[in-house]
């Protein structure tokens, strides 16, 4: 199995890069996602949380224009949900990516400049969303 370095890396190889990454991008992602002291440790050493977070640096690497992310905290704890949140927030507001957050929790859609309810297959307005009840995201969102 491969090492964390290795593992964002082999996205740069899939890509055709042939290894070549931005050095200076690659250090900002790893500290971002304060993943510097783990970059040498295998799956089976690293924690879920960590795991999850090798995983959004290698789907950023190759900075991507449009980032999708299913349920990205799904199965995190609070601190490397916020972890991860705030690295999605930086690509869009700071590397100019496009971020799609698919997600059932308010908090974590909070992050986000709009939020578009869907219930049943379709776009509601969010007082028809029971889920959202009394959730009110924080400004500038804007609801769709």
């Amino acid at each position: 199995t491969l090492d964390a370095r290795s593992n964002i890396d082999i996205a740069l190889d899939i890509a055709g890069t042939n290894g070549s990454r931005d050095g200076a991008y690659f250090s900002q992602i790893v500290s971002l996602l304060g993943l510097e002291k783990r970059l040498h440790h295998r799956p089976s050493e690293l924690s879920g949380g960590e795991q999850q977070r090798v995983a959004l640096a290698r789907a950023l690497i190759n900075k991507p224009a449009i980032v999708l992310a299913d349920e990205p905290t799904g199965n995190l704890d609070s601190k490397n949900s916020e972890i991860v949140l705030n690295m999605l927030r930086h690509s869009n507001k700071e590397l100019g990516q496009t971020v799609l957050m698919i997600t059932h929790n308010p908090q974590a859609a909070e992050y986000g400049d709009r939020i578009i309810h869907m219930r049943d297959g379709s776009i509601v307005p969010p007082e028809q969303d029971p889920q959202w009840t009394g959730h009110s995201p924080c400004p500038p969102t804007r609801h769709a």
